[in-house]
C-alpha cells in the first residue's frame, strides 16, 4: 500500500488540537487543587479524572495522526470525534454547574466570571471549532469520494 504525504494544514491541526487537549488536562488539574485533587461531591472529581485522562489520550492520537497513512486509511476521523468530545464535555460541564446547578454541587452556581473558567471556556471553544471544522471537511470529503466498487464486480476488473 503506497503512502500518501500529510499536508502541512493537517499537521498543524493535529498540533494545535492535541496541545489545545493538553490545556484542558492541565486546566482541570489546576481547577481540582492538583493532583490527585479533591473536588467533592465524588461524581465531579471522577468527571476531571476522566476529561484529564481522555484529553491526554486524545492528544496522543492526533499526534500519532501526523504520521503518513496507507492510502486505506479511514475517512472517519475517530481521534477527532474525540477531541470534539473532550471539548464539549467541560463546556456542557460549565453551563450546568454554574446555571442550574448539579445534584450536591453548588459550589459554582452562579460564578460566571472565574478567571480560570473563562480561560478553559475559550479553550475548550477553540478545540470544539478545530475539530468541529475538520469533521466537517471530513464529511464532505467522505461524500464527494466514489466508493469502491466490491470485489468480483465487473467494475473491479
Amino acid at each position: 500500500m503506497p503512502l500518501t504525504a500529510v499536508p502541512p494544514a493537517r499537521v498543524l491541526a493535529r498540533t494545535a488540537a492535541a496541545l489545545l487537549c493538553l490545556a484542558v488536562s492541565w486546566i482541570h488539574v489546576q481547577d481540582q487543587g492538583g493532583f490527585p485533587g479533591d473536588k467533592t461531591p465524588h461524581y465531579v472529581g471522577v468527571g476531571y479524572y476522566l476529561l484529564e485522562v481522555t484529553g491526554v489520550l486524545c492528544a496522543v492520537l492526533l499526534l500519532a495522526g501526523t504520521r503518513p497513512r496507507t492510502a486505506r486509511a479511514s475517512a472517519y476521523p475517530l481521534d477527532w470525534l474525540l477531541a470534539a468530545a473532550v471539548a464539549l464535555g467541560p463546556l456542557v460541564g460549565f453551563v450546568l454547574s454554574r446555571g442550574p446547578g448539579l445534584p450536591d454541587y453548588s459550589d459554582d452556581r452562579g460564578n460566571w466570571t472565574e478567571p480560570l473558567a473563562l480561560i478553559s471556556v475559550a479553550v475548550e471553544g477553540a478545540l470544539l471549532i478545530t475539530a468541529a471544522t475538520v469533521l466537517l471537511a471530513a464529511t464532505r470529503t467522505a461524500r464527494t469520494v466514489p466508493a469502491r466498487p466490491a470485489r468480483g464486480t465487473s467494475a473491479a476488473r
